[in-house]
């Protein structure tokens, strides 16, 4: 009996699942980058997106630290490279995440100074 088919299956739904959620993350999150291209009457609506975004990455991140510290190979030791992998993946996830918090801070002094309340 073969099996192999059905995991590489499973596993390449999975890969194509993470990718379709930072996708639209990137989406959730644009407006922040381009953080000079927002209006202010449209400032509650990027707050939201934002904010939905940001609970993305940090569910990204929660995962990864999970993965990092309690590797699913518990038999042998995890690989160097993977675990250096995951290290940087989890320092550019949070440095993301502090990014976007500064943004949306931004965003809410800008509406503050305008006088558009969220």
């Amino acid at each position: 009996m073969k099996t192999g088919g059905y995991f590489s299956l499973k596993k390449e739904i999975k890969v194509v699942l993470v990718i379709v959620l930072w996708l639209i993350t990137a989406w959730l999150v644009y407006p922040l980058i381009n953080l000079d291209t927002v209006s202010m009457e449209n400032a509650k609506e990027y707050l939201y997106r934002s904010a939905a975004g940001l609970t993305i990455m940090i569910i990204f991140f929660g995962k990864t630290v999970i993965d990092l510290f309690f590797p699913q190979v518990t038999l042998r030791r995890m690989p160097l490279l993977n675990t250096v992998f995951l290290t940087i993946y989890s320092l550019a996830i949070v440095s993301g995440i502090i990014f976007m918090i500064v943004r949306m801070a931004i965003l809410y002094v800008k509406s503050k100074q305008s006088g558009v309340l969220f």
